[in-house]
């Protein structure tokens, strides 16, 4: 029936561009003020929350020295795989208020956090905006980031430096501060 698969191609095509405009990537979170492992969950739990964002998979938690400035608590630090339809710049206002309305505080750098969430990558993007780096521009000298990067995907090629983050990860300084929580 000819009129029938006009109808279908009219439904085909939204769901054809929604999946051509879907992208996969990784987030970093970080945290060490209060209860760490509730603040990873509640913050995967709200990201998860609507439909044009889906959190894929996580890596294991680990436990990490603080970087950047060393007199404050550990870290629990953790990757996650996400699906998205979100363009890079409303992705990282999103993120942004998960952290206010998580209670993140405006303070020093690389300081005590409730939450942190950074875009590390999105799938082979390279952005370039004041605001926003794809990748993200310290992941190859960050071992809290590498070390559970590569635990979901090892083989994935950063899409500035053309190796892969196994590859980062085995060559990083302090990967042997990254442990595993138990």
């Amino acid at each position: 029936m000819p009129g029938h698969r006009r109808s279908c191609a009219r439904v085909a095509a939204p769901e054809l561009e929604d999946l051509l405009s879907r992208v996969t990537g990784f987030l970093g979170f970080g945290t060490n003020v209060g209860d760490r492992k509730k603040n990873l969950a509640q913050a995967l739990t709200i990201l998860n929350d609507r439909p044009d964002l889906t959190v894929l998979r996580t890596s294991s938690i680990y436990e990490t020295e603080p970087w950047g400035l060393a007199d404050q608590s550990m870290f629990l630090n953790m990757v996650a795989e996400i699906a998205t339809f979100i363009p890079s710049g409303e992705l990282l206002a999103r993120i942004k208020k998960v952290e206010q309305d998580m209670g993140r505080k405006v303070g020093p750098r690389f300081g005590p956090r409730i939450i942190d969430i950074d875009i590390l990558l999105l799938e082979d993007q390279v952005v370039d905006e004041p605001n926003l780096n794809v990748p993200h521009v310290s992941l190859h000298e960050r071992a809290f980031i590498l070390v559970p990067l590569a635990e979901l995907a090892p083989e994935l090629v950063h899409p500035v430096f053309g190796v892969t983050i196994a590859t980062l990860a085995a060559k990083v300084d302090g990967r042997d501060g990254v442990k595993p929580l138990v």
